[in-house]
């Protein structure tokens, strides 16, 4: 569809600054095309008090005029040729992007437990036996249970973490279902164990 005089913000310019408006950016770029540098400082001097006005819960900061005249250079492109009243030569390390960060990828036999639980189980097979152990099997075991009723829509199975806890381990935990008790996980249905 297409209206004379309507636009969409898809269709216009994309904004420097979003957070001061369409109306702001115009007002700039009106700053940078004005003839003489009095008409562009006192049109430069005017915005930012319009930007101050935007935010007055930051009027108190000691470094928020600072903080204006640098987004009014990076909303010009540095094009606003006027005397500023701070040094906004460090604007330009505001204004570009850093490097994306690289998301560390590992494999593993079964995502719905992670990563960490795959560094317990690691863990787990070369430590010595003690309370220690037993505590780090525990909630490691009770872990295993949560991540599974949450990646299982609601189903978990004791049987199936003392299963997966013991392959992962290369058989070196064995937990014993008749004596090891797991926490009570939410919205887990109460059941009996029947063993023969």
């Amino acid at each position: 569809m297409n209206i004379e005089g309507l636009d969409y913000n898809t269709q216009r310019e994309k904004l420097i600054l979003p957070e001061y408006g369409r109306e702001i950016q115009n007002m700039v770029d009106y700053a940078v095309g004005l003839k003489t540098k009095a008409e562009r400082q006192r049109c430069a001097e005017t915005i930012v008090a319009i930007m101050g006005r935007m935010t007055p819960q930051n009027r108190e900061a000691t470094d928020q005029k600072q903080k204006l005249w640098d987004h009014l250079a990076i909303m010009s492109d540095f094009k606003l040729d006027i005397d500023y009243p701070f040094d906004v030569s460090e604007a330009k390390k505001i204004s570009t992007k850093p490097e994306p960060m690289s998301y560390p990828m590992k494999k593993i036999p079964v995502k719905h437990y992670g990563s960490l639980i795959f560094e317990l189980f690691e863990r787990l097979k070369n430590m010595p036996d003690g309370p220690e152990r037993n505590e780090l099997i525990r909630q490691t075991a009770n872990q295993m249970k949560r991540n599974l009723m949450q990646w299982s829509h609601g189903s978990c199975d004791d049987e199936k973490v003392a299963s997966d806890l013991a392959k992962f381990t290369d058989g070196k935990v064995q937990l014993d279902l008749d004596h090891f008790k797991f926490n009570t996980v939410a919205h887990e249905p109460e059941k009996k164990h029947k063993r023969k």
